[in-house]
């Protein structure tokens, strides 16, 4: 392995290329990365670059919003199979029928979404900045899509919005045990329990904090206490043990783990970087009209 590792740093070098990880996938990507970060992070890195190639360890919607927002660079996604089944449960269709049914709103997209689905949104939002867009924008009404999750906890936060929530749901995070969370916590109390807010309401009732990865990270890491039950995607480990060596860290007996993301190998990367493998290419009016989508977050989450 440690070969391969070489391999790949001698290729990217020799490429001029960057290679990114998001912190879900295996740790031995995370450890060869230039970068390890959430998604739309990755793709600001990408952005601001001065790297043409961008070798993308994650799924399919994060290589997509680096290319949407930048269309010059090439940017390759080792593992082609490596998608997403919450942005799969809805597409471009089913957005225009939704704006036909409620014309009047405004659409906020997560950004776990296709880029044919933010070409028909009017703003893209994150995990950590979707309270403060969904404020900022003067609609009363709001369709939010696809996670309903994240749009329930948004909503509870706002009760003044009008919500129309999408029936999409991250498989990683719907479907944890509640009862193994109490069990934790009715043995030890001194465990604080961290929640993606894209798990339901059940298990975000049961938190000492909700948040982001990147927002799970920084609370473990600031915060004064010695024992967490992280509940989200168990990637998130290598990060959170690296910045807190003297932290414990425990997660649901039911394990965590997003098949997709763990699909990008090594050797996905060696040959991605070999042979310019698999380049993401989208529809020029796509991407434009997907890059308004997130220029809008930027604009609103100021």
């Amino acid at each position: 392995m440690q070969e391969l590792k070489e391999k790949i740093q001698q290729l990217k070098i020799e490429k001029k290329a960057l290679i990114l990880a998001h912190y879900y996938v295996n740790d031995d990507i995370q450890e060869i990365a230039d970068f390890v970060g959430d998604s739309y992070y990755l793709s600001k890195v990408a952005k601001e670059s001065k790297e043409q190639i961008i070798v993308f360890c994650g799924v399919k919607f994060m290589a997509e919003s680096a290319k949407i927002l930048s269309p010059e660079k090439t940017v390759l996604l080792p593992n082609i199979d490596a998608g997403c089944t919450m942005a799969d449960m809805i597409n471009g269709e089913d957005v225009r029928e939704l704006k036909n049914d409620h014309p009047r709103a405004k659409v906020v997209c997560y950004i776990n979404s296709t880029a044919e689905v933010k070409a028909e949104s009017d703003v893209c939002c994150t995990s950590s900045n979707a309270l403060k867009i969904i404020n900022n924008l003067g609609n009363e009404e709001i369709i939010f899509i696809p996670d309903k999750n994240l749009g329930e906890y948004i909503n509870e936060k706002i009760p003044n919005k009008d919500m129309i929530l999408w029936n999409g749901f991250c498989c990683v995070h719907e479907f944890v045990s509640a009862e193994e969370i109490l069990e934790v916590k009715n043995k030890d109390k001194d465990v604080k329990v961290l929640v993606h807010p894209e798990c339901n309401k059940e298990i975000r009732s049961l938190a000492d904090f909700i948040g982001s990865t990147g927002d799970i990270i920084k609370f473990a890491t600031e915060d004064t206490g010695k024992k967490y039950m992280v509940v989200t995607e168990e990637g998130i480990l290598y990060e959170l043990k690296n910045k807190n060596p003297n932290k414990e860290f425990i997660t649901p007996k039911t394990a965590m783990i997003c098949n997709s993301m763990k699909k990008t190998t090594l050797d996905d990367v060696y040959n991605s970087l070999l042979h310019n493998q698999y380049e993401i290419t989208l529809d020029e009016d796509v991407r434009q009209a997907a890059q308004k989508c997130l220029n809008a977050m930027h604009e609103l989450a100021r």
